[in-house]
């Protein structure tokens, strides 16, 4: 198992490019299955989930060929069975259920794993399969959904930690082929949705209002082949945002789109950062002077609750006092204990942060417990002082495609190790 060390207090600067969107590939992958025909994917990053969903459709009957951050899949013959054993490691694998019910009305799959941070059920996608007059039975550790056939519906995916990304993208590609008109409402607006969106669009589904609360679908017969380019990761780029915010003397992002990330550069702007965006780029500048910050995570177009343990690494040394609420998921604060060993001053009180910046971190050994907590601590290591050893890297390779070469592009000091 590797660990990183990063050595802090070097400065970054240069450009850096970001890779395609995880969040959006793997439910793209997965809406292959809707088609017999052969499907074309570009910008695919080079992620270990990436590397289990392909697994995945492998297993399911699919012929798969990957080169070069290219994939071609053909669903020919497939299976709707996917165990327990193949789809553990990741939580995303439930994206096939969608699929697999609505060509082959049947689909079975094991309840999926994935990062700990906090209960993130899957009831939502089940309740929008039933609206559409789906059967569904969870038994021995595995949902099972059936229909005869599958009819249009009007559907409700609101919840009290608001819309479901994953649920949206499900009940849409269930729905593509389903008899008559369907309508989601209370639908996740995030672009990752719009380019699944777009994606399915290629392949013949009619489909409006995709990035908007309320989507209406269309079903067809039949979906065609068709081939698409995955979207820039906004968390990656926002991730690299905040890293040439912690430690950097000008650093640009290329491949990205500016829009998907003002949630995050309109705080960084906040706090005292200079940012200048063009078409497909975005350069940070460092402010005269950082300022803390008062952030409230929730769905987007607001500040992304997959940012929020990066953004408290930069705010633990940001003078003063702020404050970071955490309003979808209220137990993802398990980075706040890492970084106050090194040297953080981070008081929790239920599902808020109150963070008093010091001057500096110093490097200690620390544990990753997840995705995003795992590239904060990373970042808390550019602006420590010392050496910070970061333990069950393996979470970081989930999301992040060669972060650490990424950041020693830029000037950073880190190298990956055999635990």
């Amino acid at each position: 198992m590797d660990k990183i060390l990063v050595h802090g207090g070097r400065r970054l600067r240069g450009t850096v490019k970001i890779s395609g969107s995880k969040n959006s590939a793997l439910p793209i992958l997965a809406a292959t299955l809707l088609t017999r025909e052969p499907c074309t994917i570009s910008r695919v990053p080079d992620l270990s989930d990436i590397h289990y969903m392909l697994t995945i459709l492998s297993e399911l009957g699919c012929e798969v060929e990957r080169a070069s951050g290219t994939v071609q899949i053909r669903a020919g013959k497939i299976l709707t069975h996917a165990p327990y054993e193949i789809v553990r490691k990741m939580r995303a694998s439930v994206c096939i259920l969608g699929p697999l019910l609505g060509r082959e009305h049947d689909a079975t799959v094991s309840l999926p794993g994935g990062c700990v941070i906090g209960d993130r059920p899957i009831d939502l996608h089940l309740r929008g399969f039933e609206a559409l007059g789906a059967v569904v039975r969870v038994s021995g550790g595995n949902v099972k959904v059936l229909a005869d056939r599958l009819r249009g519906a009007r559907i409700s995916l609101r919840s009290k930690f608001g819309s479901t990304v994953l649920g949206t993208g499900n009940v849409m590609m269930a729905a593509v082929l389903a008899d008559g008109v369907t309508t989601i409402d209370g639908a996740a607006e995030e672009p990752e949705v719009v380019d699944l969106a777009r994606f399915l669009i290629s392949m013949g589904a009619k489909i409006e209002g995709a990035g908007t609360r309320t989507i209406t679908i269309e079903g067809v017969k039949e979906l065609h082949g068709a081939e698409h380019e995955v979207i820039p990761d906004r968390i990656e780029a926002g991730t690299f945002l905040v890293a040439a915010a912690i430690s950097g003397d000008g650093v640009t992002l290329s491949r990205v789109e500016p829009r998907h990330l003002e949630a995050v550069s309109a705080p960084l702007r906040e706090a005292g950062f200079e940012i200048t965006s063009h078409s497909s780029s975005m350069t940070l500048q460092p402010g005269s002077q950082r300022r803390p910050l008062k952030l409230d995570t929730v769905p987007y177009p607001g500040f992304p609750t997959d940012m929020q343990a990066q953004m408290c690494a930069l705010l633990a040394t940001t003078d003063g006092i702020s404050v970071v609420t955490e309003h979808v998921f209220p137990n993802r604060f398990m980075h706040v204990a890492e970084l106050k060993r090194m040297g953080a001053n981070i008081e929790l009180q239920n599902a808020t942060a109150v963070i008093q910046g010091v001057p500096r971190l110093g490097g200690a050994p620390v544990m990753a417990s997840d995705l995003r907590a795992s590239a904060a601590l990373v970042l808390a290591g550019l602006q420590a002082d010392g050496t910070t050893e970061i333990n069950r890297v393996y979470h970081i390779d989930r999301g992040y495609e060669s972060i650490d070469e990424k950041l020693n592009e830029l000037g950073a000091s880190i190298e990956r190790v055999k635990a």
